[in-house]
Order: C-alpha cells, then structure tokens, then sequence
C-alpha cells in the first residue's frame, strides 16, 4: 500500500462529487426547459440527469505488482461511470394558451424535481466537505511524520 493512496482516493471522490454537482446545476438550470431536444420532429422537455458512481479499479500495473510483492491492491476510489437521464414521466399540466401546448392543450414540462435537486446538491457537497477533511487529515499525519524524523 502506498503513502499517497489515501490523497489519491480522496482525489477521486472530490472528482466525482463536483462532476455531480456540475450535473446538478445544469438540471437547476434547465428545469424550466420545454424545448430542449427535437425528436422525431417534436420538441421534447429537458430530462434530468444523475450522475452514476462504481468503485474504481487499481491500475493493472499496481495490480501486479502488488500481487508480485504479495499484498493485496488496494482499492482506486470512485469513478464516475455513467450520467445517464432520468426516465420518469414528463409531468403534464393543462394550459391551452401555451406555444408548446399539444392538440388538447397539454403541456409536457421538465422532470427536473427542484427539492429532489437540492437534496442531491447537499449530499454532493457534503461528500465533497468530508473528502476534503480526509484529505486535510492525511496531510497533517504526513507533517507530523516529518517532524518525529528531524
């Protein structure tokens, strides 16, 4: 196992937690979008989006030489391995006056949920906030290994 491991999986996990933030932001910003994407000739809503985690794999290098040395690999952290669109419904609402409005005066809007949002931003940022504790935690023992080697 590596010194910088720890820094190295806190990196990952500060990565993947502002990509889902980015994410978040950009369906905050779109959830009032009616006309994002034409299909097949018709305009449909913007759909939210999700960010999708796995763990991410040692590299095939540490792999082998961890096993080489007789140790196990130690994990690689997080990974960002899909952002994929939400396929919930669009929500209808009945507002003939509308532009975007169908031959019975329906109106397809965003499935972008501003409380879901929020919730998701929060945990995001609170993933972030403990990654970056981590890590601050992990600089600190280095300096203080330095120091009981002077």
């Amino acid at each position: 196992m590596s010194l910088f491991n720890g820094l190295n999986i806190s990196a990952t996990g500060l990565t993947a937690n502002r990509l889902r933030m980015d994410v978040v932001s950009s369906n905050i910003a779109n959830a009032n979008t009616n006309r994002a994407e034409l299909v097949d000739g018709e305009w449909m809503p913007y759909r939210r989006k999700t960010v999708e985690l796995s763990t991410a794999d040692a590299s095939p290098f540490a792999k082998h030489l961890s096993s080489a040395m007789g140790q196990n690999a130690a994990g690689g952290g997080v990974k960002a391995s899909a952002i994929r669109e939400d396929q919930t419904p669009f929500p209808v609402t009945y507002n003939p006056d509308h532009p975007d409005a169908d031959a019975e005066g329906y109106v397809r809007t965003s499935n972008v949920d501003p409380i879901q949002e929020m919730v998701d931003l929060m945990s995001a940022t609170r993933s972030y906030e403990a990654n970056v504790t981590a890590m601050n935690a992990s600089k600190s023992m280095f300096m203080k290994a330095l120091e009981i080697g002077k």
